[in-house]
């Protein structure tokens, strides 16, 4: 039940599916609260790392969606605690 309140949380983000919410998770994030504090860079080097391997989507999201992800998190107040 937990994963499934986290993945509601990150479909806040504008952009952010059920696809790239597993590839968030696959790479350490699982809610809104921890993308915020995410250095955009790192995570998406992280995410393309776990997408070679893992191959969780066709394309691994862009730097800038990336940013605009990050950047939108830091905007909404946490719905998750645990």
């Amino acid at each position: 039940v937990l994963r499934w309140v986290n993945m509601a949380d990150l479909f806040r983000i504008k952009g952010v599916g059920e696809e790239y919410a597993d590839l968030l998770e696959a790479a350490g994030v699982d809610t809104v609260k921890e993308l915020r504090n995410r250095v955009p860079a790192n995570l998406h080097a992280k995410m393309n790392e776990v997408n070679e391997a893992k191959n969780l989507v066709r394309s691994a999201p862009s730097l800038s969606n990336v940013e605009s992800w990050v950047d939108h998190a830091k905007t909404l107040d946490p719905m998750v605690s645990h």
